[in-house]
C-alpha cells in the first residue's frame, strides 16, 4: 500500500508539471504574437551586427522619406509590421513600355553599352555556376539580336567597369569566373568598327564592379568592392587614353571618392550625349564635371573554405548619395536620388538634358530577408543639378 500510494504521488506530479508548462508554453506564443514583440524582432531586423574598425558599414538616414507614411505588408505567416517607404513603389505616373525582341540568353550582372543604334552587352552570369564569355549586339532600328562575337579568354565575366568614346569601349578590371571567384586586374579595350581587341595596362589592384569613366582625356577607375568582394574601395586611378590607346605604362593615383563601394553610376554628361557607361554606381560628367550616383557598400563573398568559391551572403548597404567632383578636384555633395539605389551602371540614359536611370536594388526586405528590385524611374536635372 505505501508503494502504491508513492506512485499516485509521483504521478499527480508529473501531471502538474506538465500542466504547468503548457500554460508557460501558451503564454510565452501569446507574447510572441503580441505587437511589442513584433516592434522589438522589426527593430532588431534593421540594426546592423558590429563589424571590426575595416569593415563599419553604418546605414544611411534617409530624411527626405521621414514624412512618408508607413506602409503595412503582409508576409504569409508573419504577422503585419510597418515598413519604410524604401520597401514601397513612390507615387508616381505610369509609363507606358513596349516590348522589344528577348535578349539571346539571359544575363545577370553583365555589361552594356550603347553606341548610335547598337547595344553592346557583355559578359555575366547564365547562371550562379555558369558565366558567358562572349558579346551580342542589339539593333534599335530594327529590333533585332545579331553578331556575337567572343571576348578574351583573360577578360573578366562579370561586375566590369566599362565605358565609350563613341567607337572604341573601354573594359575595366571586375569578376573572373562563376560563384563569387576572384578579381582579375586586366584590362581590354574593343574597336566596334574592326572587333578587335587590345591590351590595356592592368590596375594597381584588381576590383568588383568600380565606377568608370572617361574625362579630360583619361579612363577614371574608382571605387568598387575590394579582393574579397565585400570591402568598400576608395581608390581612384585614371590612365591617359586616346582612340583606344593607353598613352601611360602605368596608371595616375587621383583624389579617392568619399564612400566607396560597387554597382555605381559614373557619369560625364558631356560624353553621355552618345553613350552608356559605369558600374554600380553610375557615373556621370556634366559641365565638364564628374557625378557619381548611387550604389551600396557590400556584396556577397566566398564561402571560406569552398572549392567552388560559393557565394555567400554579407551584410549590405545601399544608398542614395550624389557626388561631384568639381574644378578644384574636390568632392561635394548634391541633392540625394529619392531612393536608395543600386546596380545602376548600366540602366541609364541622357534624356533632354537630365540624366534617367530605371530601376535598380535597393535595401533587402527587413522580414524575408530578398532582394528589393526598385520599380521606379528616377530624373536627375543637369541644369538644376536635382
Amino acid at each position: 500500500m505505501v508503494r502504491s500510494s508513492g506512485k499516485q504521488k509521483s504521478t499527480k506530479l508529473v501531471i502538474v508539471c506538465v500542466v504547468l508548462l503548457g500554460f508557460g508554453l501558451i503564454g510565452d506564443y501569446l507574447w510572441a504574437s503580441s505587437p511589442h514583440f513584433a516592434s522589438s524582432s522589426y527593430i532588431s531586423n534593421r540594426v546592423p551586427h558590429k563589424y571590426p574598425q575595416s569593415n563599419v558599414i553604418i546605414p544611411k538616414q534617409e530624411p527626405h522619406l521621414a514624412d512618408t507614411k508607413p506602409q503595412k505588408i503582409k508576409v504569409d505567416g508573419v504577422h503585419d509590421r510597418s515598413l519604410s517607404a524604401t520597401f514601397a513603389d513612390l507615387p508616381a505616373p505610369e509609363l507606358k513600355w513596349e516590348k522589344m525582341a528577348n535578349a539571346p540568353v539571359p544575363r545577370l550582372d553583365g555589361a552594356a553599352i550603347q553606341i548610335k543604334d547598337l547595344l553592346y552587352v557583355f559578359a555575366g552570369y547564365g547562371t550562379i555556376d555558369f558565366v558567358h564569355s562572349h558579346v551580342d549586339i542589339y539593333n534599335f532600328t530594327g529590333n533585332t539580336w545579331g553578331g556575337r562575337f567572343d571576348m578574351p579568354k583573360e577578360m573578366a565575366h562579370s561586375h566590369l567597369g566599362m565605358v565609350t568614346d563613341g567607337r572604341y569601349i573601354y573594359v575595366v578590371t571586375g569578376q573572373y569566373g562563376p560563384q563569387c571567384r576572384g578579381p582579375t586586374a586586366r584590362n581590354f579595350v574593343l574597336d566596334t568598327e574592326t572587333r578587335e581587341w587590345q591590351d590595356l595596362p592592368p590596375l594597381p589592384v584588381p576590383r568588383y564592379a568600380p565606377a568608370t569613366q572617361l574625362w579630360r582625356g583619361r579612363l577614371h577607375v574608382m571605387g568598387g568592392s575590394k579582393e574579397n568582394r565585400h570591402t568598400p574601395a576608395l581608390e581612384h586611378w585614371s590612365l591617359a587614353v586616346k582612340d583606344g590607346k593607353a598613352l601611360e605604362k602605368e596608371w595616375r593615383t587621383e583624389i579617392p571618392i568619399p564612400r566607396g563601394g560597387p554597382h555605381r553610376f559614373l557619369a560625364n554628361p558631356i560624353l553621355i550625349i552618345s553613350a552608356f557607361s559605369c558600374v554600380v554606381w553610375a557615373c556621370v560628367v556634366v559641365n565638364d564635371r564628374l557625378l557619381i550616383i548611387g550604389g551600396q557598400e557590400g556584396d556577397f563573398m566566398a564561402k571560406p573554405g569552398s572549392p567552388i568559391f560559393k557565394c555567400s551572403r554579407r551584410n549590405e548597404i545601399v544608398y542614395d548619395e550624389v557626388y561631384m567632383l568639381d574644378d578644384e578636384m574636390k568632392w561635394k555633395p548634391l541633392s540625394p536620388m529619392p531612393k536608395s539605389d543600386s546596380h545602376i551602371e548600366f540602366a541609364w540614359a541622357i534624356v533632354n538634358n537630365s540624366i534617367v536611370i530605371a530601376g535598380g536594388t535597393t535595401e533587402k526586405h527587413p522580414i524575408t530577408k530578398k532582394m528589393v528590385l526598385v520599380g521606379e524611374v528616377f530624373q536627375f536635372n543637369l541644369d538644376t543639378l536635382v
